[in-house]
């Protein structure tokens, strides 16, 4: 690069480029019109340089022209619009050609590698800070080298550059540097993409060829390689805009930023722990977080290790401020939970924090503590947490801050701080819902006496009064403070979702404030349901605050999940029932089922997806039908409910993984046929008893029925369900006794007569029970099965069975 010999002392890191960006790390030009303002005669010294970058025929040129605009005005003192033309002008081409010209190392371009890298990130940085060139597909084949760079440090290898003079790496005859391998002004991404993958073999081989021996280096140790602090700071800055793209995340996971930014901390590589442990935070407190750990395991594991062990080492004033870092590198849960390294760390972690608990300390530090003690949690439960006291206490402060957090409503907004901690906050009472609330261990068969599952009596009253205060502080909260305008309110779907995990435990306690509240939740979910509020981003916030939150795809069906085991419960109680009908909640019901059955029966994978919120919103149309047959009988959400499952139920008996959604619907199908007739009845019996008649072989006959191989494993979920069918089909057949003909086709009354003939017993008085009163409607109702159903008893040698059909029939 012969012409760029005169450049050679102001390349630097204080470049140019760098004095464009403003003299700092953010770069980019003024918000507002021209500061300062410029005379006419260095307006027209600037429009002659503009047009001589425009029309630049080299990169010696474009870089003169780039160092007289950068002395005659800095970026500070340029507009928007002038700046916005000079970075077209100069383009993203010439910084990548320069990286690539320094990490292959051509010594023909006339400045040495590092000058040509400071240059070049300079440039980038500067040029990344207009929105349409961070985006650009040229801009983003230049991260996997800045991320080799700040990896690896300026790693030039002379035996590279040797072996490159093949490859004919040349010059323009005006010395521009250039790839002989670009034969256009486009920088071409096969250059770039071939210089960053040679950075990123530099990880496992030294300039001497030699292994990288991949051992962690404490911070006291220089860093294998040095970098400028300048130029890790450009390489951060264009990493950092591009993050902070709609789809940045995604874009550096794809281009390897978590192996190079994790080797970059591991070699206490220049900003590693300034910048790139906030970069890597921000890349895992996404929904790519268990796209990250899934694939990045390994790499993200020896990082955790390392941090948790300087949280370890650290003073008490330095972990204080370390707790909200270390929790966003904690892993999802449910991932790597069998390694014994993260074992391990968790169980060091809660060794650190417990006296930090009960500490007295400001709200704003025991706030990070819960934080991190509810991710910790996340990983696994109480059982690493600590003695029953220490439990006790850890619930008690995340009640107290809650209550201490809302008392500040209404009138006052909370911050992001407070509601991240009430968040928290929020899963640790969540998990103690579940354990409190969950039967009780019995104290020897107990693993140890070191969690919450060995509470004392005394001690689970304690921690479901403490409960039962923060949640009445939660309802309250709601009832006077969220207006139908704040539906689309992030934290206000967080407490929606912590209050339902009560009342799917406990709906005995507070019951005037939970009844006055139905009218809300059945509204607030409706509203999700019904696509009312802006999805995308409440599910982003609550994948980035939420602890423990599902990172699935946001559907809106999501708050209704939540409220379902509660709606269980609620629908069984007549006070609470009669609110719910009142706002209309069976419509909801089946709105959500017709939903997720669509979204159910497009998937490629039905036949192994077991949807237990479906089975328990069934589970409540339920306890309509049987309490409100009036209600059933008028409402024209019960006919939508009848065409759903006269539509799914024939599907869904060739799905054996799916048996007890099965159940639910044959159940509540044939409960609703009790009550009235509706169109596709047919059709929906006809799968009915199939469905039902597959429960019970009589193939080991003489001996007793048994529960079938294909119901085994759901028998206990099912077994109910089965018996309360028979019943159903037998009110059936009083209701409408033309049916006894189609039960008479299908087969059913014959399969069941011969199962009867053949066993000694059913599996249970239970079933025998429903068996018989079915048979005993049909007998009822239709001659003709009466018959059969005598001449089976006439011809049977069995004895005892046959005696208690009679005695009924």
């Amino acid at each position: 690069m012969a012409d760029s010999a005169d450049f050679t002392p102001t390349v630097n890191s204080q470049s140019p480029a760098k004095e464009e960006q403003g003299g700092g790390e953010g770069g980019g030009g003024s918000e507002g019109d021209v500061k300062g303002g410029l005379t006419d005669a260095q307006r027209g010294v600037l429009e002659k340089c503009v047009h001589a970058l425009k029309h630049a025929k080299n990169d010696s040129q474009t870089l003169a022209a780039l160092l007289l605009i950068s002395r005659l005005c800095p970026a500070s003192e340029l507009d928007k619009p002038t700046l916005r033309r000079i970075f077209e002008a100069v383009g993203l081409n010439l910084p990548a050609r320069l990286l690539v010209t320094a990490v292959r190392g051509d010594e023909n371009s006339g400045l040495p590698p590092d000058e040509l890298l400071s240059l070049g990130t300079a440039l980038l940085a500067a040029l990344s800070t207009e929105p349409d060139m961070a985006s650009s597909p040229q801009l983003l084949t230049t991260i996997p080298l800045l991320l080799g760079i700040l990896a690896n440090g300026p790693v030039f290898n002379q035996q590279k550059r040797e072996a490159r003079e093949q490859h004919k790496v040349g010059q323009s005859p005006d010395g521009e540097v250039q790839s002989a391998n670009i034969s256009n002004p486009d920088c071409n991404p096969a250059s770039v993409a071939q210089s960053a993958e040679e950075t990123e073999n530099s990880k496992k081989k030294g300039d001497d060829g030699s292994e990288a021996n991949g051992v962690s280096t404490s911070q006291e140790n220089p860093p294998s390689t040095s970098l400028d602090a300048a130029l890790a700071a450009d390489c951060y800055l264009v990493l950092t805009v591009v993050c902070a793209l709609p789809r940045g995340p995604e874009q550096l996971l794809s281009r390897g930023a978590i192996s190079a930014l994790c080797q970059a901390v591991e070699l206490n590589q220049t900003l590693s722990h300034e910048k790139g442990l906030t970069l890597l935070g921000s890349l895992l407190s996404g929904r790519n977080k268990d796209k990250a750990w899934s694939k990045h395991t390994p790499e993200l594991l020896s990082l955790l290790v390392r941090l948790s062990k300087d949280f370890c080492e650290s003073t008490d004033e330095t972990r204080l401020g370390m707790c909200g870092q270390l929790a966003q590198f904690l892993p999802p849960a449910g991932v790597a939970v069998e390694s014994e390294e993260l074992k391990a760390v968790v169980g060091r972690l809660w060794e650190i924090l417990r006296p930090m608990v009960q500490a007295k300390l400001t709200p704003r530090h025991i706030g990070s503590i819960l934080v991190l003690s509810a991710c910790l949690l996340d990983l696994y439960g109480w059982e690493m947490a600590g003695p029953p006291k220490f439990c006790c206490l850890l619930v008690n402060r995340a009640c107290v801050e809650v209550r201490m957090g809302l008392e500040e409503l209404p009138g006052n907004d909370l911050t992001p701080e407070v509601q991240h901690t009430i968040t928290g906050c929020y899963r640790i009472m969540e998990a103690a819902i579940e354990q409190a609330c969950s039967p009780g261990v019995p104290q020897a068969a107990a693993p140890s006496q070191s969690s919450i599952a060995t509470l004392s009596l005394q001690q689970s009253r304690q921690v479901l009064g403490v409960l039962e205060e923060a949640f009445s502080g939660l309802i309250n909260m709601i009832i006077y403070c969220v207006e139908p305008s704040r539906y689309g309110d992030p934290f206000v779907f967080a407490t929606f979702r912590s209050l339902c995990s009560w009342l799917a435990e406990e709906t005995s306690c507070l019951k005037e404030e939970v009844t006055k509240l139905l009218p809300f939740l059945i509204n607030y979910t409706r509203s999700h349901l019904q696509g009312g509020i802006l999805e995308h981003s409440l599910a982003d916030w609550m994948v980035k605050m939420s602890i423990g939150e599902d990172r699935g795809a946001w559907t809106g069906r999501e708050a209704l999940r939540y409220l379902l085991p509660a709606l269980c419960h609620l629908s069984a109680e007549e006070v609470p029932r009669k609110v719910l009908l009142d706002v209309d909640t069976p419509a909801l019901l089946v709105d959500f089922l017709s939903q997720s059955w669509t979204f159910l029966r497009g998937k490629t994978s039905v036949a192994s997806t077991r949807d237990p919120s479906m089975e328990t919103a069934c589970s409540a149309l339920l306890n309509f039908t049987v309490t409100e047959p009036e209600r059933v009988r008028k409402d024209s959400c019960f006919r939508s409910l009848e065409a759903l499952l006269s539509e799914a139920l024939p599907l869904l008996v060739n799905k054996p993984r799916l048996l007890v959604l099965t159940a639910n619907c044959c159940t509540l199908g044939l409960m609703i046929g009790r009550l009235k007739e509706g169109a596709g009845q047919r059709r929906f019996l006809s799968s009915a008893l199939r469905f039902l008649r597959s429960a019970l072989d009589s193939s080991s006959s003489p001996g007793p029925a048994k529960v079938s191989l294909s119901w085994e494993d759901s028998w206990d979920d099912a077994a109910e369900l089965w018996r309360l069918s028979l019943q159903a089909l037998g009110g059936c057949a009083r209701a409408q006794p033309s049916i006894t003909t189609l039960i008479r086709e299908e087969g059913w009354l014959r399969h069941m007569l011969a199962m009867l003939h053949q066993c000694s017993a059913l599996p249970d008085q239970l079933t025998q029970d429903a068996l018989q009163e079915a048979l005993c409607a049909l007998a009822e109702r239709c001659p003709v099965c009466k018959q059969e159903i005598g001449d089976m008893m006439t011809r049977s040698s069995e004895g005892l069975l046959w005696r208690n059909e009679r005695s009924n029939l």
